[in-house]
């Protein structure tokens, strides 16, 4: 067997089949029931690492700005639905990303007394559905692995969660809910517009990493058009594929066309604009961006600290994975006529997500919103494609905001996670996140604090560190496209200061503690400070050496998006340039047809 399909397929499946394991483990065992879901996340992220650094045919070439390690294989073939699978510079941080910060959360986990054989089953489930979304190059497998998702964390957060935990769990149920409904939509609406064997698509399906059955079936498709027969349509979920028609043909410009032969629109606007929408807004529900956020301060509140750290570390993430891989070069017009509209979201999401930080007084709560604020510099990044300078379109500054913004998510990745371990630590012992009521930790727990304040600094972006790169590159992307957007979110820099060291102030170097079982405020253990230690070491790491941990091995994938991206705008901008000065000519000559008269 390939050796992509035994990795790949191992990734996804082995947490999955190492939830089937727990179900015969005795439930009166609990220490047992942890050590071997422990050891089935290390053995994943110890397999990641083999295989695409140590691994000869299967390791990750830094080079290739294509897919790598892919697999296709047939899952349900009568609809064109595979099992499909790939790994190239964007899904690669991301999917290492998951294994670190599932490993360390499972690690964390020994706070969990209550059901504890219920509780690995769903980490351990909530972490194949995490890869499996990373992976997947099938819409519909895509789709999939991203509501296998949904019920593991409905169940963590209600189940093992604070008092109004039922209240959260819902709350998050029904806005992914809807965010997948959407998107549900903008699928269907994609697949049905598809047609793999339009003769303009043939020059670009090399890089779609077809099956060879469904090569086979455009051959022949393009032997019967050639002959004058009527060839039916071929309709994909591959991603690949559709990023190629959505670039390339005219299939998703409108919804069917007109007795003139036009494309039909909706309220004036093509099928890809629609999509891109309906994608956008399940997206960064996610992510998530105001207004549509509520729903993330409530989940972190009342969700376990291992399961605060993969939602600040994993899920919001697939928010952003979401918008660079699916939005933007499936449906390209709508994402180039709505730039403007996705950067609002993002510096919205800053400032609002800063200002409501600065007003919390329940730490976890303040680093939520804080999660909010960060993530804006992610959707900023990514909306800065029509940039622009003194020699007009200049795409040199999408590509930076997009790396910009695919480098804060790591970074972000490895931070967040680190800020909300370090809360329940705290709350473990007192019981309470009462920011009034702390003050003097550094005195009774001086390790813990000197790891708090690195991986809080961490996030406030202190040049150095991990929290600073992504940042400053949306900053300066943004620049050329809005300089009154671009003063704003390096503005938001200040707030965010001000809420991490106004709570830094009062959590470890204030007056003495003034709250509750001030006697259980004991050193951090080893298990803690080996935890924290690696998110602040891994924090100083990306932060000194960005292009080797991070940057090496998105560059090539993202520039060559950004290129294929900037091709499609220009000749958008030429055709448009066109039709308008078609429009002026006509309306011209009607005049003055109508004067003569």
């Amino acid at each position: 067997m390939d050796s992509y399909v035994v990795l790949l397929s191992v990734l996804v499946f082995l947490p999955a089949i190492g939830a089937l394991v727990l179900t015969v483990l005795p439930s009166d065992k609990p220490r047992l029931i942890r050590e071997v879901t422990l050891g089935i996340t290390a053995a994943v992220f110890a397999i990641m690492i083999y295989g695409f650094f140590f691994k000869a045919d299967t390791q990750f070439d830094t080079s290739e700005a294509g897919l790598q390690t892919a697999v296709n294989l047939p899952w349900i073939p009568t609809f064109n639905i595979y099992y499909a699978l790939g790994v190239d510079g964007i899904s690669f941080p991301l999917v290492m990303l998951t294994g670190l910060v599932s490993f360390l959360a499972m690690w964390a986990s020994w706070s969990i007394e209550k059901y504890v054989k219920a509780y690995c089953i769903l980490f351990l489930l909530l972490e194949a559905g995490m890869i499996g979304v990373f992976l997947s190059l099938d819409f519909f497998l895509f789709y999939v692995f991203w509501e296998v998702m949904l019920l593991p964390m409905y169940f963590l957060i209600g189940v093992w969660g604070g008092e109004r935990r039922e209240y959260a769990a819902i709350k998050f149920f029904l806005y992914t809910l809807l965010g997948s409904v959407l998107m549900l939509i903008a699928i269907l609406m994609l697949y049905f517009a598809s047609d793999l064997t339009d003769p303009t698509l043939k020059p670009y399906l090399a890089r779609c990493q077809l099956a060879a059955n469904v090569t086979a079936e455009i051959e022949a498709a393009a032997e019967r058009h050639e002959s004058g027969h009527e060839v039916k349509k071929l309709h994909t979920f591959n991603i690949l594929a559709l990023q190629q028609i959505g670039q390339h043909t005219d299939q998703f410009n409108g919804f069917g066309t007109n007795e003139d032969g036009s494309p039909s629109l909706l309220l004036g606007q093509s099928l890809q604009w629609w999509a891109f929408l309906l994608l956008f807004i399940g997206f960064i529900i996610k992510v998530p961006s105001v207004p549509l956020h509520t729903w993330l301060p409530d989940a972190h509140v009342q969700a376990p600290t291992p399961i605060s750290m993969i939602l600040a570390g994993v899920l919001l993430k697939m928010g952003g994975y979401g918008i660079i891989r699916i939005c933007y070069p499936i449906c390209p017009q709508g994402g180039y006529d709505l730039s403007y509209m996705v950067c609002l979201f993002g510096v919205v999401s800053m400032v609002y997500g800063a200002f409501a930080a600065l007003a919390q007084k329940d730490f976890k709560r303040l680093v939520a919103y804080s999660s909010v604020s960060h993530m804006g510099y992610v959707v900023l990044g990514l909306g800065v494609w029509s940039a622009r300078d003194y020699s007009g379109y200049n795409p040199d500054y999408w590509n930076m905001g997009v790396q910009g913004a695919m480098f804060q998510m790591i970074a972000h990745g490895i931070c967040s996670p680190g800020m909300f371990f370090m809360v329940g630590v705290i709350y473990d012992r007192v019981h309470h996140r009462d920011l009034d009521n702390f003050g003097g930790l550094f005195g009774r727990m001086p390790v813990y604090t000197a790891l708090s304040i690195g991986i809080f600094f961490a996030g406030l972006g202190l040049p150095g560190l991990c929290g600073f790169i992504g940042e400053a590159f949306v900053v300066l992307s943004v620049w050329n496209y809005s300089q009154a957007l671009a003063v704003i979110s390096a503005a938001v820099v200040v707030l965010t200061a001000g809420y991490i060291l106004w709570a830094l102030q009062r959590v470890y170097l204030g007056p003495e503690y003034k709250g509750p079982h001030g006697d259980h405020l004991t050193p951090s253990t080893l298990r803690e400070n080996i935890i924290a230690g690696t998110l602040f070491v891994l924090c100083i790491i990306v932060g000194v050496l960005p292009y080797q941990t991070v940057f090496k091995y998105m560059d090539k994938t993202i520039s060559r998006q950004v290129d294929d991206l900037t091709a499609y705008a220009r000749e958008l901008e030429q055709d448009r340039k066109e039709n308008s000065e078609a429009a002026v000519t006509s309306r011209a000559s009607t005049s003055l047809v109508q004067n003569e008269r």
